[in-house]
């Protein structure tokens, strides 16, 4: 898979499927703790729209912390961009170059991972393509786990629909991009997942 190109189309699809939704699906809870479906659209589009200088300067203002400056970003650019121009950020920067530390890789995973803490939150039945999802399963390591604070020692990810597992331990089966997001560290509505220890990977 060219992942430059998987990239591009996720972002397409991602900009489509948001230009659908409805006031109530912008405004509703998603994945990410603390913050709706606007506040992560926006977040996506973060890397086009600010340039190297403007984030340094946004990181000393937080205080050098990553996740204060992403926060306030996220919640000051969806409170004064259009849910049009969100979902317009995504597709008119379908090729930007925009790497997050990791490479490009990475960047694939933050646009399927944040396009899934949408999608899934919602109940909206979107499958990544497989390839999208199996390039980024294949990426998953105990360092990166960590990174993103998912708690799986003594836990084995098995997906169902596709040939795929991480780590040892009690097994937790799920989809592969289910189980994806259970590796960047999110927890699940009910009913996704299967296991001895599901109820540590499902939200309150």
């Amino acid at each position: 898979m060219e992942i430059t190109a998987a990239i591009a189309a996720e972002r397409r699809e991602l900009a489509d499927l948001l230009d659908g939704l409805t006031d109530e699906q912008w405004d509703a809870p998603s994945l990410c703790r603390g913050w709706r479906v606007r506040e992560v659209a926006a977040h996506m589009s973060m890397g086009f729209r600010y340039s190297l200088s403007r984030m340094a300067g946004e990181l000393v203002r937080a205080g050098g912390s990553l996740h204060r400056m992403t926060d306030r970003l996220a919640h000051r650019d969806a409170a004064t961009a259009s849910t049009a121009e969100l979902a317009a950020f995504l597709r008119d920067n379908a090729h930007h170059p925009f790497k997050p530390p990791g490479g490009i890789t990475a960047a694939l995973g933050h646009d399927v991972v944040h396009g899934l803490d949408i999608t899934v939150a919602l109940g909206l039945d979107r499958r990544v393509p497989e390839d999208r999802t199996r390039v980024l399963l294949e990426s998953v390591t105990p360092r990166s786990a960590a990174f993103f604070g998912a708690r799986l020692k003594g836990v084995q990810l098995c997906a169902d629909d596709l040939d795929w597992s991480f780590g040892t331990g009690t097994p937790l089966t799920g989809s592969g991009q289910d189980l994806l997001l259970v590796a960047f560290g999110r927890k699940l509505p009910p009913g996704r997942l299967r296991g001895d220890r599901q109820e540590e990977f499902v939200a309150g």
